[in-house]
């Protein structure tokens, strides 16, 4: 079948991408859904630093690729083998497919799955396929979703059922920034009722993370970024405090504030002196996570003396330590009991041919989550 999808074919266009358009929106071909594959029809698909990584050639992978991983839709095909959806499911994303039989998803790991982490690299599906094509070449998949598209083909390994209630809109915020974000707080960070947490970055996922501390019962949020737009936004959206983090002051005063260092420290900026300042806000004893994908070179400077003189510890965290099949369903209950209010974070919705304008807004940091939504 014959569909739109924005296409990059090359990285690291100038800015500002109104005038580069470093995403041509295209006339593609799709091949019918394979062995335990699905044709979703693409309802709303979130714009996240991600897919700008791509872009400006932070993140290099295969062109040209479709973009697009923060995705809900509903399915409206099922190919072979398919038993556990049918036509008519809504469903979530995830940018990470899951194999099930590998070592790490048989212990209850699937975010370290190294099947679904080889086919992302290579820009295919978990089976081994591309099914996006123009003129006979093969176009790559972005993490196995290429939700920027009005029709996409998946596995059923990257996708969650939903309740038919949820706005897709909504929904497809839990496929990247709520899941990453709330679940780098709860599953990697392990915050428990009454501890202090600093979350630094705060975007999407960052700020999503501000509210699953709050769900968690943190006493003290703090949130630290170098944008007083997103500081404030994080003040809104339940932090008790906002530093800006490339203050010279703003390292002694978190720890004023907290006693020598919060219990745990997140960071979601992707830059190393956001990660330092993570780890140095972090109180002895305590833990930093980082859920930010900085360039693959680049690299963090730390002191073995200070990670085991004060026993601190840090922490990788990749799809927020989720098991999505668990969490997005819970997540989502959250949601509806009021608990996390995500709809807040949407400052932009979006037509598919307004893309790379909502590009330029996000890399000029004047955006949190913008939404493409489809007719």
């Amino acid at each position: 079948m014959k569909t739109r999808a924005a296409v990059l074919h090359d990285m690291k266009l100038p800015r500002p991408y109104t005038e580069s358009k470093p995403l041509k929106i295209e006339e593609v071909e799709l091949d019918p859904p394979g062995l335990r594959e699905v044709l979703v029809k693409i309802k709303a698909a979130g714009l996240c630093h991600s897919d700008l990584s791509v872009i400006d050639g932070n993140r290099p992978r295969p062109l040209p690729m479709v973009l697009g991983h923060e995705a809900a839709g509903e399915i409206v095909e099922v190919g072979e083998g398919v038993t556990k959806f049918e036509v008519g499911d809504h469903v979530v994303f995830a940018f990470l497919p899951t194999c099930g039989h590998c070592k790490f998803c048989q212990s209850g790991r699937p975010a370290l799955c190294e099947v679904g982490a080889k086919a992302n690299g290579e820009g295919v599906l978990l089976g081994g396929h591309r099914r996006i094509k123009k003129d006979g070449q093969y176009y790559y998949h972005h993490l196995g979703v290429s939700g920027f598209a009005d029709y996409t083909v998946a596995s059923i390994d990257s996708l969650v059922k939903i309740d038919r209630e949820i706005p897709f809109e909504i929904a497809a915020l839990f496929g990247c920034a709520v899941m990453t974000g709330v679940g780098a707080v709860v599953n990697t960070g392990r915050v428990k009722a009454g501890d202090s947490v600093m979350v630094v970055g705060l975007g999407g996922v960052g700020l999503s993370a501000i509210l699953g501390a709050r769900a968690a019962g943190a006493s003290k949020v703090i949130a630290a970024d170098i944008s007083s737009y997103k500081r404030d936004t994080a003040v809104e959206l339940g932090a008790q405090q906002a530093v800006d983090s490339g203050a010279d002051t703003a390292l002694q005063e978190v720890k004023d504030d907290t006693d020598g260092g919060v219990d745990i420290a997140v960071e979601f900026a992707g830059a190393m002196p956001a990660l330092e300042f993570a780890f140095n806000a972090t109180k002895r004893g305590g833990t930093t996570v980082t859920g930010a994908l900085p360039h693959p070179d680049s690299r963090f400077s730390l002191s073995p003396v200070a990670l085991v003189g004060d026993e601190k510890t840090l922490k990788g965290c990749y799809l927020g330590s989720c098991v999505p099949l668990r969490d997005i369903p819970a997540y989502l209950e959250l949601y509806r009991a009021g608990r996390l209010p995500v709809e807040k974070l949407i400052t932009h919705r979006l037509k598919l041919e307004d893309i790379n304008e909502g590009f330029e807004r996000l890399a000029a940091g004047e955006a949190i989550r913008q939404v493409v939504l489809f007719e």
